[in-house]
């Protein structure tokens, strides 16, 4: 009846509707929507900037009346004012930069915070399913590595930025104000930085998405092979599974160098074309000297100034590479939350309140109860839908779904946990299953366990807030896993067991869940494909049992002894349709 289509290959998630891509500008103006400690780190750094552009003009006036003075014979004593406030001029200038590095540095944690939680608050929104179709591990280095990036963005780009929108025109204003062709000559020259920062800017941009995926390919390429590591080894395929890795390091490498590349040319073409221009302001200056059209008082201060007002031009430029690896995952992290943002409808994953802070947990609603009827449900698989499925199960009864492989019956699972769409009909107790968290109705044990690093009993007590031990040892005894002591530690992915020993101990999880009275129905996806013939006919024991006392079993088993305790037997075939 049914065949169990591919998942969706992992897609990027798409912006909110009618919303133009804001990567192309200076600053993305989602930041601010989905981190709120960026608006307060804006208004401090365009104050600390303000401030610092005041300081740079007294240093340069202070700095010409000295020499000005010297020149003019002045003696030590009637300097010395002069020189008092020029130290503290310098003095105030290192502040400055000291707050603005606290300030940015605050603000980077901050926002780091508030974008990782906004990031799970999506993910959570948009469900298992849109999850299903995404590279785990891209996310995994697009919260970690790619969020740790922000240091670099928050601590030197972005101050830079709102430096050069600030110093830059009152720096002009002043020099214009000083001397007027000496300000004509930087107006005019000025707007050549930024058309070369675009034009690099624009390379720049290419290359380091280029880097960002590779990385990202690298990181899913490793949790891959790592994960199948025991298969490749069986198959004799480890070595090529190594190359393979090697191979997508040394992409990584040379993409990491053509980055590095672009940087120092990018670096040396706006050095080169703020020295010539402040060298034209200062050959101007030179001859009107020279005819005395220009006093040297004025003449020096303004000098002093040409290369203030060209520095943070040339300062955004380098720093958008040293900051370009955050940007780009912003632009990742972005797309999730606007993707939640838009099945929604909200302003933000959840609202604007609760980004970036801790979010109570929802209260835990009663368990549903009643029979599951299941019509007409068709599954859709990308383009293509299995074949309609309909099954009833009343409590107290099993229901055992069986065909042979690709028939489609862990995708009705996957249909009633909420990680596939489907057409159709599927009530518990009245109540469609679309509208129930399955966390209030489902235990599930998949053919993956799933499990955790952490103590046995942490994994079969997974989500119980006050765990029982005595549930544990009587899930553990059912799921025929009594010899295995709650209180040993496991590794990552539940290392230290054997593999039919994890599939009891996510048995004894759905068990758990449904002896605390938290899931009326459970589902177990092949749970005895590990077990020996003596072992699984105490496992069908167990669940008969649990049958018995009231709970809905849905099984999926290729083993004809399930047939024994099953009230009830859905056969499957393979065979889809297009949507």
């Amino acid at each position: 009846m049914a065949r169990r289509a591919t998942p969706p290959s992992p897609r990027r998630a798409p912006s909110a509707e009618g919303e133009a891509p804001a990567a192309q500008a200076p600053v993305d103006p989602r930041l601010l929507r989905y981190a709120s400690a960026s608006r307060g780190f804006f208004v401090a750094i365009a104050a600390i900037a303000l401030a610092q552009t005041a300081v740079i003009v007294a240093f340069a006036w202070l700095l010409t009346r000295a020499i000005t003075s010297a020149i003019d014979g002045m003696p030590l004593a009637g300097l010395a004012p002069t020189l008092g406030w020029l130290a503290l001029v310098v003095a105030l200038r290192a502040m400055l930069l000291w707050a603005r590095e606290a300030v940015a540095a605050r603000a980077a944690s901050r926002v780091q915070s508030q974008l990782r939680t906004a990031l799970v608050a999506a993910v959570g929104t948009l469900g298992p399913e849109w999850l299903a179709g995404r590279g785990s591990a891209a996310l995994a280095v697009t919260a970690g590595r790619g969020l740790d990036a922000l240091e670099a963005y928050f601590g030197r780009y972005l101050p830079q930025l709102v430096q050069t929108v600030i110093a830059t025109p009152l720096i002009l204003a002043v020099m214009w104000w000083q001397d007027w062709l000496s300000g004509l000559t930087v107006l005019l020259t000025l707007p050549l930085i930024p058309i070369f920062m675009v034009l690099i800017g624009l390379a720049t941009r290419s290359v380091q998405q280029r880097q960002w995926q590779t990385l990202q390919h690298l990181a899913s390429r490793f949790a891959d092979t790592v994960q199948g590591l025991s298969t490749l080894k069986v198959f004799g395929r480890q070595h090529r599974a190594a190359a393979s890795v090697e191979r997508v390091t040394d992409q990584y490498r040379g993409e990491t160098m053509r980055v590095l590349r672009v940087s120092f040319l990018s670096g040396f073409a706006l050095e080169f074309l703020a020295s010539i221009s402040v060298a034209i302001v200062a050959v101007s200056i030179g001859f009107r000297l020279i005819d005395g059209a220009l006093t040297l008082a004025v003449g020096l201060f303004v000098l002093l100034l040409a290369p203030e007002a060209y520095l943070p031009l040339r300062q955004v430029g380098v720093q958008f590479h040293a900051a370009a690896e955050g940007v780009a995952a912003t632009e990742d992290v972005f797309a999730v939350l606007d993707a939640a943002r838009a099945s929604t409808g909200a302003p933000g994953p959840h609202s604007a309140a609760v980004i970036g802070h801790a979010v109570p947990a929802p209260p835990v609603p009663a368990p549903v109860e009643g029979d599951l009827v299941v019509r007409y449900l068709r599954v859709h698989r990308g383009e293509r839908m299995l074949p309609p499925v309909a099954f009833s199960a009343a409590p107290g009864a099993v229901a055992l779904l069986e065909g042979p492989s690709g028939a489609g019956k862990s995708s009705v699972f996957a249909a009633l946990r909420g990680t596939a769409q489907f057409d159709g009909l599927a009530e518990l107790g009245g109540a469609d299953v679309r509208t129930l968290p399955p966390s209030t109705w489902l235990a599930w044990a998949g053919q993956q366990p799933g499990l955790l690093a952490g103590t046995i009993a942490a994994n079969v007590t997974l989500g119980d807030a006050a765990p029982d031990a005595g549930t544990v040892r009587r899930a553990l005894e059912l799921a025929c896993a009594e010899s295995l002591d709650p209180a040993s530690e496991l590794g990552v992915q539940g290392a230290g067991l054997s593999g039919g020993q994890a599939q009891r101990v996510a048995v004894a999880r759905a068990f758990y869940r449904h002896l605390r009275g938290l899931a009326p129905v459970i589902a177990l996806d092949e749970p005895s494909s590990a077990l020996d013939s003596e072992t699984e006919a105490r496992l069908w024991r167990g669940i008969r049992s649990l049958a018995d006392d009231g709970a809905i079993v849905l099984l999926i088993s290729h083993r004809t002894s399930a047939r024994a305790i099953a009230d009830t037997v859905v056969r499957l075939e393979p065979s889809e349709v297009p949507a």
